[in-house]
C-alpha cells in the first residue's frame, strides 16, 4: 500500500518498495518536502552556491571499491581497476558537499551510514526525483536553470527541447546551459574530468544546475563551486526523464511522458540504464 504521506503532487510513484506503505519510514516527509523547496528558492534568491549530493546503492559499491553493477570496472564509471584510479579522492570528496539526499529505503540509509559515517542525510532523494517529474523545479527556476550530465543525454535534451510541444510539457522554453561530461569512464581521471567540466562552467549563467553524472560525482560535485556561484542539485536519473528515456518504474516517474525525436542517430550508443521503452511516449518530428 502506498500512503498519502509519501505523495508528491503531480507525480505517480510505481515504486513497490514496502517502505512507502509504512508511516514510520519517514513520518515528516511532507514537512521536509516543503522545507526543501523553500531552501532551494532561498539559496537561488540569495545567490548562495551550495552542493547537494544524492546517494544511491550504486554509490555504496563504488565508494567501497566493489565490482557490483554500475560500479564494475569496464561497465560504466571506470575502465580501470580501482587500484589504478585515485579512489581516495572520491571517498574524501563524497564527504565534502553541503547537503546530502538519500532514498528513504531503510537498506539505502544503512548503506549511506556505513560508507559516509558521521555525515547527516538532510533530505530524501525522492524530492529531487519528484520535483523534476512534476516540473516544479523547471518552472520555479525557469530562466535560471542549467543541466550537467553525460554528453549524449545533454545533446538529446538540447535537441528535443526545440520542439514547442515539449516546451509546453515542461513549462519552460529552454535550459540556460548544458555542461557535458563523458558518458563512460569519467572516473578514470578525476582531474581531467574536473577540467573539462570546469572550463564549461566558467561560461555559464545558470543560478541552479540539475545534475546526473553517475559515480564521478563523489569526486567532482564538491569542486564545482570553484567555477561559478550556483546551486548544484544532484537529481540522478531524473536527467533521463528530461532526455525522454526514464524507466517509469523509477520512483515518482510513473506518469511521465518520454518525449523523443524521430532521429535514431541521436540515440545511438546512449546508456539507457534500466529504460526499456515502457510508459507513455511521444515521438516528435523536427520542424
Amino acid at each position: 500500500m502506498y500512503l498519502d504521506l509519501y505523495k508528491i503532487n503531480g507525480t505517480q510513484n510505481n515504486d513497490t518498495n514496502p517502505c512507502f506503505g509504512n508511516p514510520e519510514t519517514y513520518p515528516n516527509f511532507q514537512e521536509k518536502l516543503s522545507e526543501f523547496k523553500e531552501l532551494l528558492v532561498d539559496l537561488v534568491d540569495k545567490n548562495e552556491s551550495k552542493t547537494f549530493y544524492k546517494f544511491g546503492d550504486g554509490d555504496y559499491f563504488f565508494l567501497k571499491g566493489e565490482s557490483v553493477g554500475s560500479a564494475t570496472p569496464g561497465r560504466r564509471a571506470l575502465s580501470k581497476p580501482y587500484s589504478q584510479i585515485d579512489h581516495q579522492a572520491f571517498k574524501d570528496g563524497a564527504r565534502e558537499c553541503d547537503y546530502y539526499t538519500c532514498e528513504i529505503y531503510p537498506d539505502n540509509r544503512q548503506k549511506f551510514n556505513e560508507v559516509l559515517s558521521g555525515v547527516n542525510i538532510d533530505y530524501p532523494a525522492e524530492f529531487g526525483y519528484g520535483l523534476v517529474i512534476n516540473k516544479w523545479l523547471l518552472q520555479t527556476f525557469a530562466g535560471k536553470i542549467g543541466l550537467i550530465g553525460a554528453d549524449m543525454k545533454m545533446n538529446i535534451i538540447h535537441n528535443v527541447i526545440e520542439a514547442p510541444q515539449y516546451q509546453e510539457y515542461l513549462g519552460l522554453e529552454k535550459f540556460e546551459d548544458y555542461v557535458s561530461l563523458p558518458q563512460k569512464f569519467a572516473c578514470d581521471d578525476i582531474d581531467a574530468t574536473e577540467k573539462m567540466v570546469g572550463e564549461q562552467l566558467k561560461n555559464t549563467t545558470s543560478k541552479i544546475f540539475l545534475m546526473g553524472m553517475g559515480h564521478v560525482k563523489s569526486g567532482l560535485i564538491h569542486r564545482l563551486k570553484k567555477y561559478t556561484d550556483a546551486v548544484f542539485l544532484d537529481v540522478g536519473a531524473s536527467i533521463d526523464a528530461l532526455a525522454g528515456v526514464i524507466d517509469v518504474e523509477r520512483p515518482y516517474a510513473g506518469d511521465w511522458t518520454n518525449y523523443q525525436i524521430d532521429e535514431p542517430e541521436l540515440y545511438s550508443g546512449v546508456d539507457y540504464l534500466a529504460y526499456e521503452g515502457k510508459g507513455n511516449h511521444i515521438l516528435l518530428e523536427r520542424n
